[in-house]
């Protein structure tokens, strides 16, 4: 069993920096994939960012690409998602997700086996 938990969330002004971060325990945690998600009250879950498993690839929606970027130390089993520019529509509930199948991260919510419990980001304008 692998659990998620997500930190760093808050509120931040336009053009802000937030630092996400995403702890899984278990040491298999670090072989799987992982991304972030993230959820805006009235919207569908979206994909942001997902990381390969040994971190050498990285995708981006394009929305926050450019301005955001994932990475992992797997050493500390920490996925981390860094945020800058940050803009009002960034604004939603942040999931982090782990992928135990794979070695390349999906964009759809059922390529995932494990969450977190979400952290809130707030972009203020």
């Amino acid at each position: 069993q692998v659990q998620l938990v997500e930190s760093g969330g808050g509120l931040a002004q336009a053009g802000g920096s937030l630092r996400l971060s995403c702890a899984a325990s278990g040491r298999a945690a670090r072989s799987f994939a992982m991304a972030w998600f993230r959820q805006a009250q009235g919207n569908e879950l979206e994909f942001v960012a997902g990381i390969t498993r040994v971190g050498f690839s990285t995708y981006y929606s394009d929305s926050v690409k450019g301005r955001f970027t994932i990475s992992r130390d797997n050493a500390k089993n920490t996925v981390y998602l860094q945020m800058n520019k940050l803009k009002p529509e960034d604004t939603a509930v942040y999931y982090c997700a782990a992928d135990s199948d794979n070695s390349f991260p999906g964009r759809r919510r059922s390529d995932y086996d494990y969450w977190g419990q979400g952290t809130q980001v707030t972009v203020s304008s």
